[in-house]
């Protein structure tokens, strides 16, 4: 994988924060991840939004990405595009496995670059948030930020063999142990219970670096 800078450090780039909210009388939990990048917000944008860019770096794409129109990423999540203000605003559903949420993603112009600011909402069980905590609406975001600022920083591919093998790697599991730690410290600020969340980040990281062959043992 094309890495400009330590993955560790990569890790370290992300601000996060967890809020709650609601969405048609169900509570949600919120993460919101945020990362400046040195690029303008016309070139990133074009890397979030534009079919041929967005599979160099996160997964490969198709569907209609105008407003209204539904997208589906390879082997992942499906959605409908709900709004679009270029290059500052856009928003869409993000559906899996039949659960639909939502992202919005904002840029900010910067004095070195452009802020992006990523919003994920969820009704997330209890019994899930539980086990995962914020891992549940957040640490899945830390990798595609990554790759995006590889992407950016490099004008690099990153392939799916290199992003799946990635989080079973010694730099893979530093840099979902660093994210990990990063979302756990967020919900403990936004009010969560110190211990579960704890206890919680433990379940995120092992989900995410643990070989499929390996779990259950």
């Amino acid at each position: 994988m094309a890495f400009t800078i330590d993955p560790v450090a990569a890790a370290r780039l992300v601000t996060r924060e967890l809020r709650t909210g609601e969405r048609d009388g169900a509570p949600t939990r919120i993460a919101v991840a945020r990362r400046e990048y040195a690029t303008d917000p016309a070139d990133l944008w074009s890397a979030l939004t534009d079919a041929d860019r967005i599979p160099r770096w996160f997964l490969p794409i198709s569907g209609d990405l105008s407003v209204g129109g539904r997208y589906t990423l390879e082997g992942n999540a499906s959605g409908v595009v709900e709004s679009c203000d270029a290059p500052r605003r856009f928003a869409i559903t993000w559906e899996m496995m039949g659960a639909p949420s939502w992202l919005t993603i904002t840029l900010t112009p910067t004095a070195g670059g452009t802020e992006l600011e990523l919003v994920h909402e969820a009704h997330v069980p209890e019994e899930f948030w539980g086990v995962y905590g914020p891992g549940a609406v957040g640490i899945g975001w830390d990798g595609a930020l990554m790759g995006l600022g590889a992407h950016l920083s490099s004008g690099a591919s990153v392939t799916g063999e290199e992003a799946a093998s990635f989080p079973f790697t010694d730099e893979g599991r530093s840099f979902y142990r660093t994210a990990a730690d990063g979302w756990t410290d967020a919900a403990i600020a936004a009010g969560e219970d110190a211990d579960t969340m704890r206890a919680a980040g433990e379940g995120a990281y092992a989900f995410y670096t643990t070989l499929p062959e390996d779990m259950g043992q």
